[in-house]
């Protein structure tokens, strides 16, 4: 909502200008449960006169049907608008509010206090540039305090408003607020908060919300809106170094091209030098270009078009910065990362990560540790649970420019997709590169990949069969490479079994342990594919996203699936090794197919089911594909 002015009634035009040209402050409200974040939310507004009298006959009745405070408001309704929310009386999701005085916009968005919907309040805090940490004046400092502190310090914000609310339940007690305040700041010493202001509120009485209370006669500090309306906005994103991730190639006709973007920080102006990163090309700014017209000077925050004295390569993606202080520029970083969804996070899975404007694959090589956020403990850690945080190791396919995030929040974070399902699973602040992304180098050879498998008149490529433990994906494997061995091809096969008595005898069998183990066997057969060879692999290999990074390895053609499809309950009568008796006895856990999870594929590129075939049968069928499909051609193999 808007602040109520004259000028809407008397000058429409005149309003939306001052509107336009006010400062925008966005702040979250965190703390315990119950500390009473939406009803400082709800006391803000309604004191500001910043509700509709239909919203506000509509707080009246909802508040004798289903408030906390008998028969006066219950501000907290006003922004707990889930049902769940009201029933519980507590906060669930973010809920975002806009509304502006006579000096300032501003967005808040409430946040959830449990430690269960710890991602919804990173959510909220990503944006923020100050935080309102709620305490409760009986209870002080607690946990979730503490929890939603560190997740501030985290994620960037420098300016937090200790407001220790419901004085009025502690008789107004200077000592309260003292001893509150004395113990936060020797906890958050470390956090790098560039401000810490203490405020005794009442948010259900209004004390020093608006105006300074009388119960307080003590407290010389400002009143929370004072606060909120005087802060300064956006100074440290105008001082900082300039930075514009690319997001349009901006060519309507032959005669222009522009890149478009808003500026993450810093200031530009026409004839300042650039550097467009990676590729490190530098020009100048010929012109800024915005839809009212040309600018003499723009700054964080301004969506805009530069256009160039040199005509350069650039793309989405790429960031423009100015050429005396730019960004770094690599592949590997160490990031700490907040988990945000029920399934697991595990080293060596692929997924997305999206860095500014630009989408990259990648994975998580190694979980360093996990942040305990109630103790701010770290623990060793295979894997992250949802609302976990933990300190990791990341690999991108190509390199990115950025800064760490404590220097830039918006060069500095990504956020991490879910490849099968698209979903974002996590987000991330980048610390710093590694030492070996700028220190190792690919070397390239004479003898390359289309040389080698020419010289064995076949193309290279290998066969990844998958299925379950008892399936017969050894043996079709066995069957397959005899049957090629005896044409005169260069084949190897890499068994399950045998892999894990030397490359792998590292790993176990939990899920995390399943992921890596197929990420070095995919990059083994990189190499023997790279080799000219033909290659068998005969995994289990459960999990579709670590299938999909193996055939990302190779290049087009080169990795063939074979889904050896054979229902569990043949699996289990054939068993083979034993193994489906010893889990059925709970001797062996992470068993696929009882309690670890198999993902069929869904669009294998060869499909035997051994129910109904013999291997000899699946043989053929698999001999017969690479057949037709070339991979047996006397004349050579490479990329044809």
């Amino acid at each position: 909502m808007s602040h109520q002015s004259d000028l809407i009634a008397e000058d429409i035009s005149a309003y939306l200008k001052a509107q336009e040209e006010k400062s925008m402050l966005r702040f979250i409200t965190c703390g315990s449960v119950d500390d009473g974040k939406s009803t400082l939310i709800g006391r803000l507004l309604y004191d500001s006169k910043l509700i509709f009298e239909d919203q506000l006959s509509a707080l009246e009745a909802d508040s004798k049907k289903m408030g906390t405070q008998g028969q006066e408001i219950d501000f907290a309704l006003l922004v707990d608008g889930l049902a769940a929310e009201r029933e519980q009386g507590i906060t669930i999701d973010v809920a975002y509010r806009f509304f502006s005085t006579d000096k300032r916009k501003f967005i808040v968005a409430d946040t959830p206090g449990h430690e269960q919907y710890t991602r919804n309040m990173a959510t909220g805090a990503s944006t923020a540039d100050v935080a309102i940490l709620l305490i409760d004046a009986r209870r002080g400092v607690l946990t979730q305090t503490r929890r939603h502190s560190f997740i501030c310090s985290l994620l960037g914000i420098k300016r937090i408003v200790l407001a220790v609310n419901k004085m009025d339940l502690v008789d107004y007690s200077q000592k309260v607020l003292n001893d509150i305040e004395v113990e936060y700041r020797e906890f958050a010493k470390d956090f790098g908060f560039a401000e810490i202001v203490s405020i005794p509120l009442s948010a259900l009485k209004g004390d020093n919300i608006l105006t300074k209370s009388e119960n307080t006669p003590w407290y010389d500090g400002p009143t929370l809106m004072n606060y909120l309306e005087t802060v300064p906005v956006g100074d440290a994103r105008q001082a900082a170094d300039f930075r514009l991730p690319v997001q349009w190639v901006n060519r309507p006709n032959l005669d222009f091209r522009g890149f478009s973007g808003t500026i993450a920080s810093g200031t530009i102006r026409p004839g300042d030098p650039i550097k467009v990163l990676p590729s490190a090309v530098e020009s100048t700014v010929k012109s800024i270009v915005t839809y009212d017209g040309e600018l003499d000077e723009a700054v964080a925050g301004e969506a805009i078009t530069l256009t160039l004295n040199d005509e350069i390569d650039i793309s989405r993606g790429d960031v423009i910065a100015g050429k005396d202080h730019p960004c770094e520029v690599a592949d590997q970083f160490e990031a700490k990362i907040i988990w945000m969804a029920e399934e697991q996070m595990l080293p060596g899975r692929p997924y997305l990560f999206k860095t500014a404007n630009k989408t990259i694959p990648g994975l998580v090589t190694d979980l360093k540790h996990k942040v305990n956020v109630n103790t701010l403990e770290h623990t060793a850690a295979k894997k992250l649970e949802l609302n976990e945080i933990g300190i990791c190791n990341i690999a991108l396919d190509s390199r990115i420019a950025f800064d760490p995030y404590g220097i830039n929040r918006d060069t500095g974070a990504f956020i991490i997709i879910d490849r099968i399902t698209n979903s974002t699973v996590g987000v991330g602040m980048i610390d710093f590169a590694l030492r070996r992304a700028s220190n190792i180098h690919w070397q390239a050879l004479d003898v390359d990949k289309i040389a080698r498998a020419d010289m064995k008149h076949q193309r290279p490529a290998v066969l990844w069969f998958t299925g379950l433990s008892g399936s017969g994906k050894s043996t079709i494997a066995n069957i397959v490479e005899k049957r090629l061995f005896a044409r005169g091809r260069h084949t190897y096969t890499l068994d399950g079994d045998n892999v894990r008595h030397g490359l792998n005898q590292d790993l176990g069998f939990t899920d995390a342990d399943r992921v890596e183990n197929i990420r070095r066997v995919g990059e083994v057969a990189k190499l023997m594919v790279d080799a000219g060879l033909v290659v068998m692999t005969s995994f289990i290999s459960p999990f579709r996203a670590e299938r999909r990074m193996v055939h990302d390895l190779m290049d087009e053609g080169e990795f063939i699936e074979v889904y050896v499809d054979t229902p569990i309950e043949v699996c289990a009568e054939r068993d083979p090794k034993g193994l489906y008796k010893k889990a059925k006895a709970g001797e062996i856990k992470n068993f696929t197919g009882y309690d670890s999870p198999y993902e069929a594929p869904e669009r294998a590129d060869i499909h035997v089911n051994t129910e109904k075939m013999s291997a000899e049968d699946c043989a053929d069928v698999i001999i017969a594909y690479l057949e037709e499909n070339g991979y047996l051609n006397a004349n050579g193999g490479g990329q044809r």
